[in-house]
């Protein structure tokens, strides 16, 4: 029988219980193996604040997910280097795993976006998308995708990076062991 991984991709610059939250209610539902986390490298939508470190975003990673048995760390895109095109990264991930099937775990926001992703319908073929709804984005889309009900909450690394760049709390938005290491490396701050 085949394994059965799904890949949560983002910058996680922080990561916060909305990914743990997602994660874990994806690896539930489709009773997945393992959920692997894989921070981007440079993903192609969005431009990177350069004030927090790569090895930041691990070190935050780790701390996230610490504790969870069926939660790893996917350093693909990381050891790769250059954009992170999903298509490139699930290629590879197939090449070297030939046995493992994939979930890519996708929020409503980038099901909404799937039609500009960069060899979309040949990816669409290679993994099933898992998708999960988020406030204020559809989820219609021509491409297939496994829709997981989760609570919905909105948490965004955006907000999060502001909150802590002002002073404000982070209590329950965060693992306390990230709060912990953006403190003691005073990553944020304005």
């Amino acid at each position: 029988m085949k394994k059965k991984a799904g890949i949560l991709g983002g910058t996680f610059n922080p990561p916060h219980l909305g990914h743990l939250m997602i994660a874990n209610e994806v690896l539930e539902a489709l009773q997945l193996d393992e959920v692997r986390f894989m921070p981007n490298y440079h993903p192609p939508h969005k431009e990177m604040d350069h004030r927090v470190t790569d090895e930041d975003r691990i070190h935050m990673l780790q701390a996230a997910i610490d504790g969870h048995p069926r939660f790893v760390l996917e350093l693909i895109e990381m050891e790769r280097k250059g954009t992170s095109y999903t298509f490139d990264t699930m290629k590879a991930l197939q090449e070297q795993e030939p046995e493992t099937e994939f979930y890519f775990i996708i929020g409503g926001d980038m099901i909404e976006y799937l039609p500009k992703w960069y060899k979309i319908a040949e990816l669409s073929r290679m993994v099933t998308f898992a998708g999960v709804r988020r406030p204020g984005y559809s989820v219609e889309t021509p491409y297939p995708v496994k829709l997981v009900d989760t609570p919905e909450i909105y948490l965004s690394s955006t907000m999060l990076r502001q909150r802590a760049a002002s002073g404000g709390t982070l209590r329950y938005l965060l693992p306390e062991k990230v709060i912990a290491y953006i403190k003691e490396n005073r990553l944020y701050e304005a």
